[in-house]
């Protein structure tokens, strides 16, 4: 079996794992991840988003964080940018404290776009276009989000003709790189496959991520799945950061802690210090008031108290 050498992880805690947390995190406590992310090894972190504080109040600080966030060289500081208003925020503040990359997101289920963003995928798409070419025009990567695409809270289980469609429409506006999101961790091995298969058709290996939460304890088995496809780049999220907000009680993304300990147990290079990592998980989870959802965090910490 022959799996990636190296894989590359992007850290999405900061803005998927934080977005829908109830109570307000300030800034500085976010700046303050981001900057132990990056002493961790972390090369890819999603910073934030530029979306309506009226829909996502978590991320009305956005321009305060990008401004506070002291950047590493070799570190790539992603945002969400949703439409051109969004675009337009993010590159209001100084050349130096634009993102490196755009993160445009649609769905391969039709309920979903409507109830998320209230338009059809091929609206969602349309209104990407001038993000993406805006985005490119400046010599900021554009990467697509792909959520639903084994399933959907609402429509149920989704066929990967849908995602191979959702691919070529984002391939068309632009967009350099997708990552197939399992939004409600509904997948299993055979079906994230699928999915994965259906987006290989319009993108080569390299430009093709997988982003699998955990509602139902799938994650790693998927990111396994999906090592053995070739796919070396992943998005997880430090500490478990992230419910599943149409699972309830279920956790959302998968704890970076998890995927790195199998990867290094597998002899994968991802150039993340473990020891470091869970204890930005520590240190994001404790300013939340709780313990991090890794049950590798969970295990190492215990070891170190002996």
């Amino acid at each position: 079996m022959k799996f990636p050498s190296r894989v590359k992880l992007v850290d999405v805690g900061p803005r998927d794992g934080l977005q829908n947390e109830k109570q307000a995190v300030p800034a500085e406590v976010k700046i303050g991840l981001v900057h132990r992310l990056q002493e961790a090894g972390l090369k890819e972190i999603e910073v934030t988003s530029f979306v309506s504080p009226k829909w996502v109040p978590q991320m009305a600080d956005n321009a305060e964080v990008m401004h506070g966030i002291r950047r590493r060289a070799g570190v790539r500081y992603s945002v969400l940018t949703p439409n051109m208003k969004g675009f337009e925020a993010a590159l209001a503040a100084p050349r130096e404290e634009w993102p490196d990359e755009i993160v445009v997101f649609g769905a391969a289920s039709e309920a979903f776009s409507q109830k998320n963003i209230n338009c059809s995928i091929a609206e969602s798409i349309e209104r990407f276009r001038p993000v993406a070419e805006a985005a490119r025009d400046k010599g900021i990567f554009v990467r697509g989000a792909m959520s639903c695409t084994v399933g959907c809270p609402y429509e149920g289980e989704i066929a990967p003709e849908r995602v191979g469609m959702l691919a070529k429409l984002m391939k068309g506006i632009g967009v350099q790189h997708v990552g197939v999101a399992d939004t409600i961790g509904v997948g299993t091995p055979v079906k994230v496959l699928r999915a994965l298969e259906a987006t290989l058709a319009h993108y080569g290996v390299d430009e093709v991520s997988g982003h699998y939460h955990d509602t139902y304890g799938q994650a790693l088995s998927n990111t396994l799945a999906s090592l053995e496809l070739g796919i070396w780049q992943y998005d997880t999220s430090v500490g478990g950061l992230g419910g599943c907000p149409f699972a309830k009680g279920a956790t959302g993304n998968v704890a970076t802690e998890d995927v790195v300990y199998m990867l290094h147990g597998m002899g994968i290079e991802t150039g993340i210090d473990l020891d470091q990592l869970i204890d930005a998980g520590v240190y994001i989870n404790q300013a939340l008031g709780r313990e991090p959802n890794s049950r590798v965090s969970k295990a190492i910490r215990t070891k170190r108290q002996g």
